[in-house]
């Protein structure tokens, strides 16, 4: 019984459950990647026309990405503080988009509800910050597998949720249960990050851990491809056939299934680090002192690593003074010297266009499938494909670019040039408007939006370093947002007015005041998509400056800091522990 509730503690409180805790919150923090499917009921309830709607969406991808004050409130406060945070303000924001939508208060003014889609999504910088950047930090040489992991999950959120919504609300084209939907967004993530604030912290790494992380990373894999492949499976046979609500609910109890798969690994896991956890302390007992420590346990050299880390933490400067004198690439930057880096800059330009492209693809992806004549349950098809392309971009970007580092030394910029590129295909077949092309083009940009996320990030943390990562990964963030007003409200969104007034006026009428206003036809999107693409190729000209300016970086050792602090800090341990047992036999 005290064996049991041994491990049980061992379990709850380890790296692997904290992992697991962290995929399950990812997996429901995507909602923002759902806005086409209620973009319209909120279109056709408040009388919105295009541009107040894109909008709108703008600031729902501002507060998706704009993370600045969670990063810094994680620098001082522990993740439960952020996740807690992030609880509230996700219920409160969707909460009152739910009340707007059903007419159950007054009609907010536009402000208003820009406010609370803003607040709404917001709460997902929280949720990253607290679970995917502790994450990071608990596994830093594994780090492009972690963010390809748990971003993957970030992917899959969108078709996560919409089949746990179809399970509880069958008929989905029925307008009360689109919004439903809204209200599923509020309280869901909020009462799953809620449920596991207490398993997500920052914990003390040792080296044996690190050895068999590979391994357990693949099995996670494995189990998250399998979850992709049955959802895919599964729209596919939904969009085909006509579901029952019983079909529908052995859906959602399939999607939780594979939810929940990856605790059997880390039981496993977990069993097997107390096991040798076990075994190490017994050979501990049994050591002899080493090196230049006297038997009576007088202080021994410390390893010249550890001498240098702190000799390099008491002489620290001011950050003003050093905001131009950046640290070689890899070492620890300032927030500053980070920000104002030309690296940095690169980056930002980089990812404001390919990101800010296949975000306005997405965002406006249900609105292309109305004017192309799509039917409604296509819509759900689209959105539900983007975010398993999402997830598989996510995934294949972070593991992926993993191995040709470790084995080929190939730079992540690089790769994330090569994406770029890619989403390019994407946006010309929307521009083209070929029939039955937005099922392939819904394919392309989910996979190439997912997969710019884990190569920035973690070209962020190898760059930049790990110090000030949580209100780095965010400053990265920022891009996103400034692409999608950009190329979404202030190029897309008027464009598609533009052809619906002029359509309206062909047609001999006039735009009624409180009516929202739709566009019909390929040459609703077009030119938008051509300008999009065109300015992707630009940010893929941007990127490869990055390639040729990290490349022999690269080609080092990325990782050499981190193993050398970790061989000092085990190093400081090993000298205590062997001290404490050498007392131990002197008193015998």
């Amino acid at each position: 019984m005290v064996a049991t509730k041994s491990f049980t503690y061992h379990l709850l409180t380890g790296r692997w459950f904290m992992l697991f805790a962290s995929s399950l919150i990812m997996s429901v923090a995507g909602a923002t990647y759902m806005f086409g499917l209620y973009s319209n009921q909120i279109k056709t309830s408040l009388s919105y026309d295009q541009t107040t709607l894109n909008l709108l969406s703008f600031f729902k991808d501002l507060g998706a990405n704009v993370g600045v004050i969670s990063g810094l409130i994680n620098e001082i406060t522990p993740p439960w503080v952020v996740l807690s945070t992030g609880v509230i303000m996700n219920f409160f924001g969707y909460f009152m988009i739910w009340l707007s939508v059903t007419k159950k208060i007054h009609k907010p003014k536009v402000w208003l509800m820009c406010l609370y889609i803003c607040i709404g999504a917001n709460s997902q910088t929280f949720s990253n910050t607290g679970a995917l950047v502790t994450c990071v930090k608990n596994f830093p040489n594994s780090r492009g597998s972690v963010l390809g992991f748990l971003k993957g999950y970030v992917g899959l959120s969108g078709a996560i949720i919409t089949q746990i919504y179809h399970s509880l609300y069958y008929d989905y084209d029925d307008e009360n249960n689109v919004q439903a939907l809204i209200l599923l967004i509020a309280w869901l993530p909020a009462a799953v990050s809620f449920l596991f604030l207490p398993t997500i912290r920052i914990l003390k790494l040792n080296q044996q851990q690190f050895s068999k992380e590979s391994n357990f990373f693949y099995n996670l894999l494995y189990i998250s491809l399998g979850l992709a492949l049955f959802l895919m499976v599964l729209i596919i046979v939904q969009n085909k056939f006509s579901f029952s609500r019983i079909e529908y609910v052995v859906g959602g109890v399939g999607v939780i299934f594979f939810l929940l798969l990856p605790l059997v690994v880390v039981f496993r896991e977990e069993f097997k680090l107390l096991k040798d956890n076990s075994i190490s302390q017994l050979k501990v007992i049994n050591e002899l002192p080493h090196g230049n420590m006297s038997s009576h346990g007088q202080e021994m050299d410390v390893p010249k690593i550890t001498s240098t880390i702190k000799t390099n933490l008491e002489n620290k400067n001011s950050c003003f003074k050093t905001l131009f004198k950046s640290p070689n690439r890899g070492e620890d930057y300032t927030i500053l010297q980070a920000l104002f880096s030309i690296d940095m800059l690169i980056l930002f330009i980089a990812t404001t266009f390919g990101v800010g492209g296949t975000l306005t693809a997405i965002d406006n992806l249900g609105q292309i499938g109305h004017s192309l004549g799509y039917p409604s349950k296509s819509t759900t098809t689209f959105m539900s494909l983007v975010s398993i392309w999402n997830y598989l971009g996510r995934v294949a970007a972070g593991y992926s670019s993993e191995i040709l580092l470790n084995k080929y030394k190939i730079p992540r910029p690089y790769l994330l040039t090569t994406v770029m590129l890619l989403s390019c295909v994407g946006h010309i077949l929307i521009a083209l408007g070929i029939p039955n092309s937005l099922y392939f083009s819904s394919v392309i940009i989910g996979f190439c939006f997912g997969a710019q996320w884990p190569l920035m990030f973690a070209i962020i943390s190898e760059i930049f370093g790990l110090k000030y990562y949580s209100t780095l990964y965010n400053f990265g963030a920022v891009a996103s947002p400034v692409g999608s007003y950009i190329l979404n409200v202030r190029l897309t969104g008027y464009l598609y007015d533009k052809e619906a007034l002029k359509q309206l006026e062909n047609n001999g009428l006039k735009r009624q005041e409180g009516k929202d206003l739709t566009c019909v036809g390929v040459e609703c999107y077009k030119m938008a998509f051509i300008i999009i693409t065109t300015s992707t190729l630009i940010g893929c000209f941007v990127s490869f400056i990055l390639v040729l300016r990290t490349k022999e970086f690269y080609k080092g050792d990325v990782f050499r800091k981190y193993r050398a602090e970790l061989e000092a800090a085990e190093a400081e341990k090993k000298i205590v522990k062997t001290s404490d047992t050498l007392f131990e036999s002197e008193d015998i």
